[in-house]
């Protein structure tokens, strides 16, 4: 287990646990498990304060854990006869977007998301998350496809935001995501996305202009990272607690704006707790997500599709 930094005092019980446990597997005479549930049970209270008022930068940290469920995981676990297709037809496959073909609940639809990687090289392999131009592109490429067949469009966001590499620049990469979120407001089928870990910036607003966009409850959406944020703001980056704050980047700001319809609540400890009990509510908001948009045709999914975002901001301009 990976531990944040604010959740050390938790580390140093369950620690404690697991020691006296591991001395009792050595020490066959040894009881120890009356001491082990006592410390067992004070990591549980301490786990549900830690958790019960968690300030947006600790949400960042949750939403950074790199035991968290990645978009790879969600496809294996909610998808069947996933079909993975590479490449933008133009330059080259980008390793952190990842889509194709699948069935959802026995129907067909196609899925694209930002994986990250789980490991050093996996990590390296996959950027971290952070897309290329021809990322973007390989997701035009998909939702066109989709758009074509009739086929529903899955998104799960998770990426730092857009690579700002020089290579990235000279192909293109800020024409590449905003003809990503274009092509967004224009396909005629249903368009959800879930916001699984990290929504970075216009890297994020390229997938997520959606029908309807779910964030997981520890996520976090926003125009820049709080690092950045300070950087530019205050030109210390050791602010990104402040910045974390003033850009209302959690789930339950974002809802109360009206920039996103649902929470999708994550087990006690957050996601990499429960990677399982995640796994299965991501489906299920999925499904409802899909279910309310069920029988809509063409026109009224891209006029609902448009409104929901220029109407964005119009509540707290009234006000």
């Amino acid at each position: 287990m990976n531990y944040l930094d604010f959740e050390k005092p938790l580390a140093e019980i369950e620690g404690k646990a697991e020691e006296l446990r591991a001395l009792a597997r050595q020490n066959e005479g040894m009881d120890v498990e009356k001491e082990a549930a006592a410390l067992d049970r004070k990591a549980g209270d301490l786990l549900v304060q830690l958790y019960k008022g968690l300030t947006p930068w600790q949400k960042c940290q949750v939403a950074r854990h790199p035991d968290r469920p990645h978009c790879r995981d969600y496809i294996e676990a909610l998808f069947a006869e996933y079909t993975p297709l590479a490449g933008d037809r133009n330059f080259a496959d980008d390793h952190a977007v990842m889509g194709g073909l699948a069935r959802f609940e026995d129907r067909p639809v196609v899925v694209i998301g930002h994986e990250k990687g789980h490991d050093t090289k996996t990590r390296i392999e996959r950027n971290f998350g952070m897309a290329r131009p021809e990322g973007y592109r390989k997701a035009i490429r998909l939702m066109d496809l989709a758009d074509r067949f009739g086929l529903p469009v899955v998104t799960l966001i998770d990426t730092p935001g857009a690579y700002p590499g020089k290579g990235a620049e000279e192909r293109g990469q800020a024409e590449a995501i905003a003809r990503s979120t274009e092509k967004c407001l224009q396909i005629g089928v249903p368009l959800v996305s879930v916001v699984i870990g990290e929504g970075g910036s216009g890297g994020a607003v390229a997938f997520a202009t959606a029908n309807r966009i779910a964030m997981l409850e520890h996520s976090i959406y926003s125009v820049i990272s709080p690092e950045g944020c300070a950087s530019i703001l205050w030109k210390d980056a050791e602010k990104m607690k402040e910045a974390a704050e003033a850009l209302r980047l959690t789930a339950q700001d974002l809802q109360k704006l009206g920039v996103i319809d649902r929470i999708v609540k994550e087990p006690l400890g957050g996601a990499q707790r429960g990677r399982a009990e995640t796994l299965q509510a991501v489906g299920e908001a999925l499904a409802a997500m899909l279910g309310e948009l069920a029988g809509k045709d063409r026109k009224a999914l891209i006029a609902d599709r448009r409104r929901k975002f220029l109407g964005m901001g119009a509540k707290g301009l009234a006000a």
